[in-house]
Formats: structure tokens, sequence, C-alpha cells
């Protein structure tokens, strides 16, 4: 069965995609159901934000179990694509409504390859995996049935490991450097990878020597084994990004 098309949006690529806001923690917001305070309350700031290995200068993460790490330390989102869901639900999305570090113009996140990597301002990214929406994330938006519908529309924004620290700011170009050649992306991971596209990205990781985060190994396995295919990815090459040292390891 093939994945749900994605929500429908216009994002113009010809001047080329930029960084139209830096969001980090505005303050912390009180999480009821985890007793946890949470960080997803992202608002921009002015000047350069640095962007470290292990996540924005000044960023929180309240559930350091299931959030943020290596493979996690960057969130990126198209404002084209925040300003399509406040359409369609009438609400009011500003930038960093979706907890995202990054807002993006001109460059559709969701259509990012896996290992695809980017330079802005001072910084290299390499693109990760997708965000899976949680119910901090229904909490915050006030709505319980959130995560059904943002899942619903098939884009989820791009999470980024931070190859080169450095600084960037609002107003940075895009500057893709490398785009690797299976051509899965990261809206392909979220809706669910079929086949061929599970097959393609882990025989990439192996050959390339690319560490993938923990889930995307297993969706692709889940797709490889629906279609009656064994998988044998080595452990080394998985990971949940959190832990010691660079976090590289479960």
């Amino acid at each position: 069965m093939s994945a749900p098309a994605p929500m429908s949006i216009r994002i113009d690529p010809s001047t080329g995609g930029s960084i139209a806001a830096v969001c980090t923690v505005g303050q912390l917001f009180p999480v009821a159901a985890s007793g946890l305070m949470s960080g997803i309350d992202k608002r921009p700031v002015d000047g350069p934000v640095r962007l470290l290995t292990h996540g924005v200068l000044g960023d929180v993460q309240g559930d350091r179990e299931n959030h943020g790490g290596v493979f996690k330390a960057v969130y990126a989102f198209s404002r084209e694509t925040r300003r399509a869901h406040a359409r369609e639900r009438e609400l009011d999305l500003p930038d960093g409504s979706f907890g995202e570090n990054l807002v993006t113009t001109g460059q559709d996140t969701d259509e990012t390859v896996i290992g695809e990597r980017w330079r802005i301002g001072g910084a290299e990214l390499e693109a990760t995996t997708a965000r899976n929406p949680c119910g901090t994330f229904a909490a915050w938006i006030g709505d319980r049935r959130w995560g059904r519908t943002f899942t619903a529309a098939g884009r989820a924004g791009a999470y980024f490991r931070v190859l080169v620290p450095g600084e960037t700011r609002a107003g940075d170009a895009i500057e893709v450097l490398t785009r690797p050649d299976h051509g899965v992306t990261i809206g392909d991971a979220f809706r669910g990878l079929d086949a061929e596209q599970a097959r393609a990205l882990l025989q990439w990781a192996q050959a390339t020597g690319t560490v993938l985060y923990e889930s995307l190994v297993r969706g692709a396995e889940t797709a490889l084994r629906r279609a009656g295919e064994n998988t044998d990815f080595p452990q080394r090459l998985r990971s949940t990004g959190r832990g010691l040292g660079l976090g590289m390891g479960l």
C-alpha cells in the first residue's frame, strides 16, 4: 500500500532557500501529563545563534529520554508548511510554534534527503530523521487530536545533526553541500518507507559507514520484513544519538 500524499503547499525555490528565523526557548511549558517542563515554546531571536553538537545554544529539552541527542540537535521546519497548517485550521502559528529551531523559506524541509548536508552561516548540518509528534506537541497546540492531524498532513520537518559547529542567523542562505543518491527523503520516512526505499537507505548507510537514527532503521527493517526480506543491518550503524561521548550508541 502506497503512503498517503502529503499536504499540498507552495514553495518558491527560485531565489534559493534561506533561514527566515532562528528560534530558541521563550519560556518553559508545563506538561501536565508527564509533570515535565518542555522547551517546545520557541521564539525568534535577534542576532546570531550558535549551533553545537548537542543542540542549539540556549535551547532546552524537558524530556531528554525521548528528545535531543546528536541526531536531533537542530529541528528545521518550513514557514510555508506551518502557514498552510495555520490556514487550514484557523490557528495563529507564528515562527517557532512547532518547536522548530530553524524556520526555512524557499526550502521544503520534507524533501530533504536523509544524509543531505547543509551549510548555513558558519555551521554545517546533516539531515537525520523526521519529527514524531508527541503528547507534548498536542498539549502545546491545545488539541488532543493534533498528533493524528499532524501525521495525516504527511509533513514532519527535518532533524539535523551538527557536523561543524558554528553561528547562524535569520537571512543566512541554505547551501546544499551534498545530497545522497539513494533519494529517500525525510518526508518519505515520516509517511512510511516501502521496501525499495528501505533497501536503498540501508544499503547506502552500509556502503558509506553512515550511522542512522535507531527508529529510522526500525522502520526500514519493518518495511523489508513486510516484503518478505530478511535484514541484517549492523548494530554499529544504528543509534539513538543519546548517551556517552558523541551519543553514538544505544
